[in-house]
Order: C-alpha cells, then sequence, then structure tokens
C-alpha cells in the first residue's frame, strides 16, 4: 500500500510522464517497502509485552521469533533504506530521512503522547506524496495534495482516539487531554480544512473536471464524517477510510487524465 502511495504520488506530479523515470521510481520503491517492514517489526519489538496480554499469536509472543532478532531486522531495513536513498535526488534525501526519524520517534515515545503520535501520522501518509513528486522532479505539484492527505489522516487519527478511548490506558490521546466533544470538534476542522483545499488543483489547472467531479464526492463523504463522528466514532472513523479511498482515487483520475 505504501508503494502505491508513492507511485500514486509520482502520477499526481508528472502524470504519464512517470515513465521517464524508471530507475529513481523503482528505488524509492524499494525504501517505501522496506521502510514499512521496518516501522512494523519495530512496532512488533516495541508492543512485545502488551502484545503478550492483547495479541498473543504475533509473532514474538508466539515465540516464532526472537524479540532481539525483530529489532535487528527493523535495524537492517532501516538502514538499507536510508543508504538507498542517497541514490535519490537531495529533496528525497531529505524526505526519507524525515520519516526513519519521525518513525523512530513514533515508536519511542510520539505514539503515547497523543496528537503529537496523530500528527507523526498524518506527516508520513504526506511524506509519500511528497516523495513521489521528489523523485520525478516535480515536489512543488505535490504540496498541495500532501497537505489534503496530511489534514484527512489527521482528523481521523483523532477520531480513532476517540473510539479507543476507553482501552487507552496507556497513552495521553487528545480526547483524554480535552474530552471527547472538543478533541470531536479538532478533527472536523482538520476534515473541513482538507475539503476547503481540496479544488485547489482544479482551480490552478493541475487538474481538469473528471478530478473535480470525482473529488467533490470525497468532500461530501468527509462533511458527513465529521457529523457522524459525533455520534459514532467508530463510523466516523470508517466513513473517514472511504473518503480517503475516494480522493485517492480522484489523485489518480486527475494524474492520468
Amino acid at each position: 500500500m505504501g508503494v502505491a502511495g508513492l507511485i500514486l504520488g509520482s502520477l499526481v506530479a508528472s502524470g504519464t510522464s512517470i515513465v521517464d523515470f524508471p530507475l529513481p521510481l523503482s528505488i524509492a520503491s524499494v525504501i517505501v517497502f522496506l521502510f514499512v517492514a521496518a516501522g512494523n517489526s519495530l512496532n512488533d519489538y516495541m508492543d512485545r509485552e502488551i502484545d503478550k496480554r492483547a495479541h498473543p499469536m504475533r509473532p514474538i509472543p508466539a515465540g516464532l521469533i526472537s524479540a532481539d532478532r525483530v529489532f535487528a531486522i527493523s535495524g537492517a531495513l532501516f538502514g538499507v533504506s536510508f543508504i538507498l536513498s542517497f541514490f535519490l535526488n537531495s529533496i528525497s534525501i531529505l524526505i526519507v530521512v524525515s520519516a526513519i526519524v519521525v518513525m523512530l520517534l513514533y515508536e519511542a515515545r510520539l505514539k503515547r503522547e497523543g496528537l503529537s503520535g496523530n500528527l507523526s501520522i498524518a506527516w508520513l501518509t504526506a511524506a509519500l506524496f511528497l516523495l513521489g513528486g521528489a523523485v520525478v522532479v516535480e515536489v512543488e505539484r505535490t504540496l498541495v495534495f500532501a497537505m489534503m492527505a496530511f489534514l484527512a489522516t489527521l482528523g481521523r487519527e483523532i477520531v480513532k482516539d476517540i473510539e479507543d478511548m476507553e482501552s487507552d490506558f496507556n497513552r495521553r490521546t487528545l480526547p483524554m487531554r480535552m474530552g471527547k466533544r472538543k478533541s470531536g470538534i479538532v478533527g472536523s476542522i482538520s476534515f473541513a480544512a482538507a475539503v476547503i483545499l481540496s479544488p485547489v488543483p482544479y482551480f490552478t489547472g493541475a487538474f481538469g473536471l473528471e478530478y473535480l467531479s470525482i473529488v467533490v464526492l470525497a468532500d461530501a463523504i468527509f462533511i458527513y464524517c465529521s457529523i457522524i463522528h459525533f455520534q459514532n466514532p467508530k463510523k466516523g472513523q470508517k466513513v473517514a477510510k472511504i473518503g480517503m479511498a475516494v480522493a485517492l482515487l480522484a489523485f489518480l483520475v486527475g494524474g492520468l487524465l
């Protein structure tokens, strides 16, 4: 899925000219693939004690692999991602390095800090679009899409924290600090900001009417989500996921047509 997001970012930036960048796009795809594997491995390592109770069938608590080996695998994959980034241009290197730093900070501390963890996940999502644009030397064309992805992801992460409020005993989430309603308003503002940005590619001439006709549907879904999550956070975050999928389809159509 991460590689798909990267390729979508490249399509948004360069359209069908993506075929002119086979080598950097291939290298970036390997980087993203290894980065996601490294992040998931690190997550399994960091949560190994919790998983003994909550997810006993995961590899470490199930005894399928040692915690030390998982940690070593994660470090090796992050290292290879970092090294491979030096075969790309300077902007791409900065994006990859920042993503690695954010992921390490997230697992070490930020995911327990609530809003800072939400912002980290939102940045990692946006970084896929930025990297996709950077490898085809058109990163500026992905800025507005990265911002939309950042805002939509941030809103969904906050709604997810509202949904998980009862079980998040070991985290200082935004709902725990501000309460469900106030944090819900922050999530809705984030969705609304993404909606406000969505017509920009059309009005700037970057994308045509095909993009606008689809992204309007995504906007309607996000607006609905920003209302319904107050009554039903579980439904709200699922609706947000649908809205993000429709928005990605709009980006894809806009990039190809």
